[in-house]
């Protein structure tokens, strides 16, 4: 915790560690929100899932986009418009009445238009402290998201049930515009500047770490996806016990994130984390199938094993987030921070659909096999790969410079 002390009192970082997940906490209420309220609208989930389907398709194509827009035009230029174009989006969808090919529009409209907060964070962090600080940074930023996940779909689900859907998607209006412009007008966003790249788009994939990083990105967050299925159908049918075995599976990826926060990232660092999500997932696929019968032990089994299984989730992310930032230029950090974010997307939209299918056919403990075998094939992969992991204990992540060729006269 001693290290920990030292880096939140580091200027600044509190600051944006704060605004960043305020304005990024839309993202765990946006989703919800669409699909509750469409259907509400419709009163048909098939037209629901088109207008959530269109959004996620956006969110997905504009990470990298707009990410590296932010290295052309500025991070405060490109979030500003991007978050303003957002809330009107939102803010149409909620108070306007119009046909189902309009609601999916808009929906792919607030998709493209999503803030790419995640990128402009990440980027800033090496520039903020120092390189020996940076590691634990990115642990604390892994395992701090978790709160997202934990409080949004709940409160959410609250004002849209008790007050409606309307008012849910204007809470998240004001939610996105107060904590976007808290993280545009902190001073940090204004004192860092991404060098303009001089790569094409999309050429940062070509550097294996990258690519490497997306994959396992898709993978670990196909894994909870799959997880967040199987547990809602499990325990979500008039209960409350979905909320809690999801929120023990929160905790203990906030727990391991901040246990594990100083530990050294070796090339092998990536293999055994999500080795620990691959058992903990294992044993939930066992334990749900002793006790599935059972009211009491079946969440309680589940609860704990989906624990264990969380402890390595935000350690991963943190050495996946690492492992970018020391193998790319600065000027292409926040491109390549946009792809990995569009592979975790598309990996939660995979997850939840053959999860989806799954339940249907075999019921939850197939859903939660499915969840292993995600968690598993990622650790066999950065195992295969172990040699395009950059060795980080005894160097810092950060970005590499960009430096250009000087005229010599001779």
């Amino acid at each position: 915790m001693a290290g920990y002390r030292e880096l939140v009192r580091t200027p600044g970082v509190i600051r944006i560690i704060a605004a960043q997940l305020t304005a990024r906490f839309p993202n765990g209420m946006t989703s919800l929100a669409i699909l509750l309220h469409i259907e509400h609208v419709t009163g048909s989930y098939g037209a629901a899932g088109l207008v959530l389907a269109a959004t996620s398709i956006g969110q997905a194509v504009s990470g990298p986009v707009t990410s590296r827009w932010m290295g052309m035009w500025g991070m405060r230029k490109v979030l500003t418009l991007t978050m303003t174009i957002c809330a009107i989006c939102l803010t149409v969808i909620a108070l306007g009445e119009m046909v189902l090919p309009a609601y999916v529009a808009l929906g792919l409209i607030t998709g493209l238009s999503t803030p790419p907060i995640q990128s402009a964070a990440r980027t800033i962090y090496p520039k903020l402290v120092t390189s020996r600080q940076l590691t634990p940074l990115y642990s604390l930023d892994a395992s701090l998201q978790e709160i997202i996940w934990i409080v949004a779909p709940v409160a959410i689900t609250l004002v849209a049930t008790q007050l409606g859907t309307v008012p849910a998607l204007l809470l998240i209006v004001v939610i996105l515009v107060g904590g976007g412009s808290w993280f545009i007008l902190s001073p940090e966003v204004g004192r860092v500047r991404i060098p303009r790249s001089k790569r094409r788009f999309g050429k940062v994939l070509a550097r294996p770490t990258v690519l490497l990083a997306t994959v396992i990105g898709f993978l670990l967050i196909g894994a909870c996806a799959a997880v967040e299925a199987s547990v809602v159908a499990s325990y979500g049918h008039g209960g409350f016990e979905a909320g809690i075995v999801l929120a023990v599976f929160s905790i203990g990826s906030l727990a391991g994130g901040l246990s594990l926060g100083h530990a050294p990232m070796a090339p092998w660092a990536m293999a055994r984390r999500l080795t620990v999500v691959a058992t903990g997932l294992v044993l939930t696929v066992i334990a749900f199938a002793l006790f599935s019968g059972d009211p009491i032990l079946s969440p309680v089994g589940t609860s704990a094993t989906l624990f264990i299984a969380g402890i390595g989730i935000a350690p991963a992310l943190a050495v996946l987030f690492a492992m970018t930032s020391a193998s790319v230029k600065f000027s292409d950090t926040a491109e390549a921070y946009g792809w990995i974010g569009t592979g975790q997307l598309i990996g939660g939209a995979a997850g939840s659909a053959i999860a989806g299918f799954l339940i249907d056919g075999t019921g939850a403990v197939g859903a939660y096999a499915a969840a292993g075998a995600f968690a598993l094939l990622g650790a066999i992969v950065a195992a295969v790969f172990v040699r395009a992991f950059p060795d980080l204990r005894h160097r810092d992540p950060s970005p590499l410079p960009d430096t250009e060729p000087n005229a010599i006269i001779t």
